[in-house]
């Protein structure tokens, strides 16, 4: 198929390319002409695992790139948008971006298109996508506005999007569903058709239902502290239940990104607005906020006075395999670290770009070690591979202070006691000595 996918971040990178290495045609546009003439040289302007090699693969060939909105869409038989829709000042959804897109789809539709939002997007954007194409498109070209939204996690996002559990494809008319299907079933997915508003709501329920999965645990974990109990053995028992499972089920500095505080928000807007207010999701957003502030308490009884002394900053990014510093647990801890008075050195293996334009007054380091070099104290922010290899050893020589503060509870107590480190994990109970 010839497909069109406007906006080039996360989503439209993966869903293009992958669309391309599947055999179709894919064009993808932006606004931006930097990013454009970059992604056409084959610099890709994220880290995402897969990703680049994807789009090496097809580029030029299956794969191309352009500015040019209007030639993309009448040259292209289903368009996808997959433009940003950042959060708002009440939590609602700034759907700005898909509207200008949709009239620009109306401006030069020339025959039957289908279009198809993968952006996330309030219930009903399907229809006012409709209406605007209606209202400002010729009279006499047909469509089909239809939902399909993504459920792709970064660090992982090329495998998902190649390798999903379900496709939801939403629809006013099954026939523009199952038009949409036929990309798809090259992949042997389960495909899921149902009506636009419900395919739009699919999105949103099961992100927050993740979030408030992790949220859950970190509640259960902040009651290990108290206990005594360690929240990792209690987590590992609770997911072998079937009904429970293992996955977003890790305590520690809660979830971040720009899919899961944004979308929690804006169904809470939704509830709202539709005289429907949830009592959950709003708890589940402030205990994901409480959990920074546990954290920078665990520091301060680790430590003491922080004014003055050197911390090593072990991870930036919200999450292990991406440079995506949107919602990042670092970008609240570093600043309160720095106000109190501490020096930070900081080293994460993607994402120090980004981290530098964001968090000032932090020495930027070139490994784990460099950063651990004469710190009272090392903080872990983000669970990458890289971190589990860690000669503890070599680590104990160069600190000032073999003090671990683990916020993703990546470390086992025990085993860093016996290697001389006081440890103070998310929910481990007793606080092992050194």
């Amino acid at each position: 198929m010839r497909i069109a996918v406007v906006g080039t971040g996360y989503v439209g990178l993966v869903t293009g390319s992958c669309f391309a290495d599947l055999g179709n045609v894919v064009t993808c546009v932006d606004v931006d002409h930097k990013k454009i003439q970059e992604l056409k040289k084959g610099k890709v302007p994220i880290f995402e695992p897969g990703l680049e090699e994807t789009i090496r693969r097809n580029r030029n060939k299956r794969l191309f790139f352009t500015t040019d909105l209007g030639k993309a869409v009448q040259t292209s038989d289903l368009i996808f948008i997959a433009v940003n829709t950042p959060q708002g000042k009440n939590g609602e959804v700034d759907v700005t971006n898909v509207m200008a897109v949709a009239k620009g789809i109306a401006k030069s539709i020339n025959r039957y298109k289908i279009i198809i939002n993968k952006s996330t997007v309030p219930i009903g954007m399907g229809d006012i996508v409709t209406q605007i194409l209606i209202k400002q498109g010729p009279k006499d070209v047909s469509f089909d506005v239809v939902s399909n939204p993504e459920f792709l996690r970064e660090g992982s996002a090329v495998n998902d999007l190649l390798r999903p559990e379900r496709i939801v494809i939403g629809a006013t008319r099954r026939s523009a569903a199952q038009k949409v299907a036929e990309i798809y079933k090259p992949l042997h997915s389960p495909i899921l058709i149902t009506d636009l508003k419900s395919a739009e709501m699919i999105k949103y329920a099961s992100n927050a239902f993740l979030a408030m999965k992790i949220s859950y645990i970190n509640e259960i974990a902040n009651l290990c502290d108290k206990v005594g109990a360690d929240i990792v053995q209690v987590t590992k028992g609770m997911s072998y239940d079937s009904r429970i499972g293992s996955q977003f089920f890790n305590s520690g500095l809660g979830f971040g990104g720009s899919c899961f505080p944004k979308d929690v928000a804006a169904l809470v807007q939704i509830g709202k607005v539709n005289h429907s207010p949830f009592r959950i999701l709003p708890e589940v957003l402030a205990i994901n906020q409480n959990q920074r502030k546990l954290f920078l308490e665990k520091v301060s009884q680790a430590v003491g006075n922080l004014w003055g002394k050197t911390l090593a900053i072990w991870g930036l990014s919200f999450k292990p395999n991406t440079d995506d510093m949107r919602q990042a647990p670092s970008l609240t801890i570093l600043p309160v670290l720095l106000a109190k008075g501490a020096k930070l050195k900081a080293y994460d293996p993607a994402a120090m770009g980004k981290a530098k334009a964001l968090i000032k007054k932090v020495k930027y380091c070139r490994n784990p070690y460099e950063a651990a070099q004469g710190a009272e104290a090392v903080l872990v922010l983000t669970d990458w591979n890289e971190f589990k290899q860690v000669d503890f050893q070599k680590l104990k020589t160069i600190v000032k202070q073999p003090i671990l503060v683990d916020g993703r509870n990546m470390y086992d107590p025990q085993e860093m006691a016996e290697k001389g480190f006081a440890y103070h994990g998310m929910g481990r109970g007793e606080v092992s000595q050194f």
